[in-house]
């Protein structure tokens, strides 16, 4: 995989966190692990979203919350900049939702900027199908 370099969109840290089946769970293998800082926002605004609707107590909050911090602290966390977000706003080769378009952004000015390839982690076929066509390599992981 991309000389173990792999992105890691949101979905694939909430299946991690939930252990949920398709959940990938060997990330240790890997050399690097890059991902966006909006994937924490992602994974904690999910988190309160579901405490709020009585689907997760306080103390299983707590433990989750704990839990993301330990598993993101080896991680890359890309900062959005005006370059990622212009990225985001342009056009894709298909429909990409906001959200996925600044993952696939912070993954692709990541890439360029290193002249490094990256493996893209998603569990969406679409937002893969895109990343392909923008460079990356995307291997199915539903």
């Amino acid at each position: 995989m991309a000389g173990d370099r792999v992105y890691l969109d949101s979905p694939v840290v909430l299946r991690r966190l939930f252990g949920q089946p398709g959940a990938i769970t060997n990330w240790s293998r890997w050399e690097l692990v890059v991902t966006s800082e909006l994937m924490r926002v992602e994974v904690l605004r999910t988190l309160d979203r579901l405490r709020v609707m009585g689907e997760l107590t306080l103390p299983q909050l707590a433990h989750l919350v704990t839990e993301l911090r330990a598993i993101v602290a080896g991680f890359e966390q890309v900062s959005l900049c005006p370059e990622i977000l212009d990225r985001a706003a342009g056009p894709f080769p298909a429909p990409v939702a906001t959200l996925d378009a600044i993952h696939l952004a912070t993954a692709l000015v990541w890439m360029e900027s290193r002249s490094l390839p990256l493996t893209f982690l998603t569990h969406d076929r679409q937002l893969a199908a895109v990343a392909v066509a923008c460079g990356l390599e995307a291997p199915s992981t539903r």
